[in-house]
């Protein structure tokens, strides 16, 4: 991860905003590249990243000054992303980034469901790199522009009981009630969750890490519940249902750079943001299994999903498949491999 390759990707990317489009899209970019240089696939960073940048935005300019005195005005304010990127990027230059993001991951944990959870999506894959050894100018501005982008659209997640129960994440994923209407936008969909029927009570049934400790395992276990459920529920909302395991994987590759004792309240935070999102988007029924793909017989199969998705070229599938397939290596669960074939074939490809 120390390579050039990387450094002039985000190099290309920062010229970009965090969004594009009339209907505020989220730039993948970044994390998709990590993926590919991470796994690999560098050769192929240069011809993804021409074919990605033409669909994106320029990044926002300055509109103010954004402070340590006066950052929570800004807070959560969508059109102050050029700010916040300045400040982060001034941060950055002048203080360790693990002190940056300690400081700021405690700020912004409350707020985690920004973009659709793209925030912290973004700041996980480029922590991933830095754990790597890959600190650069250019990977020290990729972690700037995930910070600000999780800052401006900074939204909190629905409230709820904190874990206290003895389920694990699969089951406490089956147990959440769905919203009795699911249609409209992230804020109309998570508007119901406040005193449904069950909502709280699914919420705590989760079993609690009673130590810092037993974080890293009950992320890793929410991570497969979340990739394994999207083989059978993906289908009603293809990529938004991505995240459900992408976000808490990103904030479980996070954990070695934060202090522990944010740990415990990362956990409850990102459980909370994907049961709400599952409430919000999951289908009540599984698709039938005859429906469903099988895994790959090949010997490495996690070599040819992500082979596959490599040549499908969403950026969604490329982040989806690398998650599955680390399940698929900590587990040696096939379905996980399946739960990314699944993903290809529900999303489209921009190749075809």
């Amino acid at each position: 991860m120390t390579g050039g390759i990387l450094n002039d990707a985000y190099e290309r990317f920062h010229r970009t905003g965090p969004e594009w489009g009339e209907d505020q899209l989220t730039n993948h970019g970044p994390m998709a590249v990590e993926v590919l240089v991470r796994r690999g696939r560098a050769d192929l960073v240069d011809r993804w990243t021409s074919g990605y940048l033409r669909r994106l935005d320029d990044l926002p300019s300055p509109t103010g000054t954004i402070t340590d005195a006066n950052w929570a005005e800004a807070l959560g304010d969508g059109r102050r992303v050029g700010d916040w990127t300045v400040y982060f990027s001034r941060a950055l230059r002048e203080r360790p980034w693990r002190e940056v993001l300690a400081v700021w991951w405690e700020r912004l944990l409350p707020g985690i469901v920004a973009g659709t959870t793209h925030g912290v999506i973004r700041v996980g894959h480029v922590v991933r790199a830095l754990l790597a050894g890959a600190q650069t100018p250019h990977t020290l501005g990729e972690l700037a522009h995930g910070l600000a982008f999780w800052a401006a659209r900074s939204r909190p997640y629905p409230a709820a009981a904190a874990p206290a129960g003895r389920l694990d994440a699969g089951a406490a994923l089956d147990g959440v009630p769905r919203v009795p209407d699911q249609s409209g936008n992230v804020a109309n969909r998570f508007g119901q969750l406040p005193g449904m029927p069950g909502w709280a009570a699914a919420v705590a049934g989760l079993a609690p890490a009673a130590v810092p400790d037993e974080v890293p395992a009950r992320l890793a276990d929410l991570v497969a519940a979340a990739t394994l459920r999207y083989l059978s529920h993906g289908h009603a909302h293809p990529v938004l249902l991505v995240h459900t395991a992408t976000a808490p994987n990103a904030v479980l590759h996070t954990l070695p750079a934060l202090p522990r004792e944010l740990w415990s309240p990362s956990l409850t935070a990102i459980w909370t943001t994907t049961a709400a999102l599952y409430a919000a988007y999951a289908p009540k029924e599984a698709a039938p299994r005859s429906a469903l793909p099988e895994p790959p017989q090949a010997a490495d199969g996690a070599a040819e999903v992500l082979d596959r998705a490599v040549a499908h070229a969403d950026e969604h599938v490329i982040k989806f498949t690398d998650t599955a397939a680390e399940v698929y290596t900590r587990t040696g669960n096939p379905d996980a491999l399946a739960a990314a074939l699944r993903a290809g074939a529900l999303i489209d490809s921009p190749m075809s």
